[in-house]
């Protein structure tokens, strides 16, 4: 077993891009990350033992608050076990979720009774990606504009969870009957901050939401989530708003040192995309990259979960190979945008989102074993989260960070099946990345 002594953080994330988007803010800044796909065993552990990170990529966001109960109390417990000196439950920083779905209030209850505290701070806001919250309200950008969350062009609509109260207060507490304190803007940069945090904290056992508008908010949301965590215990959740602000704290105390530096590692040839995305920015990225060495297959998701499931992943495949061989990339997609979206005859298929991603991942791997490319990407958040398993990976390290379009860079996989132990991958958030995103990775740039 690794000693861990030296950690600063652990955390699991509640689908596989939001995971990585941890990673690479922090490996960026200097803190050696490693993230796992399950809980490793020792050996696989102590492959990383320089890492001051530690993550675990899940799936909640996509799950039932039953399935948390079973799943996560365990993850939880053996993140606990390292001892890290923050603990993190990272969940997307649009933070949609619903009492039925990616239920963000059930995961802070069963962290909160795991790690004994009274008080649980959640920071959603991280300016940059382009999120704020303000007196409890979260905005996110889109296209260069700023929108509430329930007015933004896409979350509010979100095929699954949609995002229809901007007011976080009151968007918990749909989800939990925990008490939501929320430390404001006035608060935060009050001169007698410290003790009016404290006041609230000993006032109101539960949930301490903290706004964060702007870097010098986002300092004073760190101190205080480094300063809690020595009182109340080490669980925190919310976005990787979360590491941002500790980053600011922890380099103040000469914990970390300045950003780090990665070189680019260059063009491949041939780059394999699959995707399960009806964002709006994924149909323009794949669109783009059409226009730029890139094959588009169009995919039918009912085909992909039905009966025929074996013989619709063989077809995909096949239709892979045959581009690729031409020398070109391939995007193979189940939509392009919100109108091609098919989600609610998906639904009425039991269990058919996690079986999409699945046939994704195995559609992945396919090519990429047939014809031994060296980078591969997955598109969509829920869709990353059960595709990459299929991949056999076991943990992810940082390649390029993305500094741009922070939230999905290029890793390393790791694990101990040859053809994607080293595979160079990303996994692509719905929202996240510029249009030519996917030539960009296909090319090892990080702008």
């Amino acid at each position: 077993m690794m000693a861990t002594g030296n950690l600063l953080i652990s955390y699991y994330g509640d689908d596989f891009t939001g995971s990585t988007d941890v990673m690479e803010a922090l490996a960026s800044n200097g803190v050696p990350t490693v993230l796992f796909l399950g809980i490793p065993d020792g050996a696989l552990l102590e492959r990383f033992s320089q890492c001051r990170a530690i993550g675990i990529a899940g799936t909640s966001r996509s799950e039932t608050p039953e399935w948390m109960q079973h799943h996560l109390v365990p993850v939880l417990q053996w993140l606990k076990g390292l001892k890290a000196r923050i603990c993190h439950y990272k969940v997307c920083s649009t933070f949609d979720s619903s009492p039925s779905i990616g239920n963000i209030g059930k995961a802070i209850e069963i962290g909160r009774e795991l790690f004994a505290q009274s008080s649980v701070p959640v920071v959603v806001g991280a300016p940059q990606l382009k999120r704020y919250t303000a007196f409890g309200h979260l905005f996110a950008a889109y296209q260069g504009q700023v929108y509430r969350i329930d007015r933004h062009p896409v979350m509010s609509r979100h095929p699954v969870t949609p995002m229809d109260e901007a007011d976080l207060v009151l968007h918990l507490g749909k989800q939990t009957s925990l008490p939501v304190n929320l430390i404001d803007l006035v608060t935060l940069t009050a001169t007698d901050a410290d003790d009016r945090v404290d006041e609230r904290a000993a006032a109101t056992a539960g949930i301490m939401l903290i706004d964060v508008d702007s870097a010098e908010t986002q300092a004073a949301a760190g101190s205080q989530l480094w300063r809690r965590a020595a009182k109340d215990g080490p669980f925190v959740a919310g976005s990787s708003g979360v590491e941002y602000a500790l980053l600011n704290a922890w380099r103040r105390e000469g914990l970390i040192g300045e950003r780090r530096d990665f070189a680019p590692p260059g063009k491949v040839e041939r780059l394999a995309v699959v995707s399960g995305s009806v964002s709006p920015t994924t149909e323009r990225q794949i669109r783009h990259a059409m226009t730029d060495g890139f094959d588009g297959i169009d995919l039918d998701p009912l085909a992909l979960v039905g009966e025929s499931a074996d013989r619709a992943i063989d077809d995909a495949v096949d239709a892979g190979i045959a581009s690729l061989k031409t020398g070109r990339s391939v995007i193979l997609h189940t939509a392009l945008g919100p109108s091609a979206d098919r989600g609610s005859a998906i639904d009425r298929v039991p269990g058919a989102r996690h079986r999409l991603g699945q046939a994704l991942g195995i559609i992945l791997r396919r090519l990429v074993e047939s014809e031994k490319l060296s980078r591969a990407v997955i598109a969509g958040g829920d869709t990353s989260s059960h595709a990459l398993k299929e991949l056999r990976v076991e943990a992810l390290t940082t390649l390029l960070p993305l500094p741009q379009t922070p939230g999905s860079p290029l890793c390393v996989a790791h694990g101990n099946y040859d053809p994607t132990n080293g595979l160079q991958t990303a996994l692509k958030g719905g929202q996240v990345g510029a249009d030519g995103y996917f030539p960009q990775i296909r090319d090892g740039r990080s702008a």
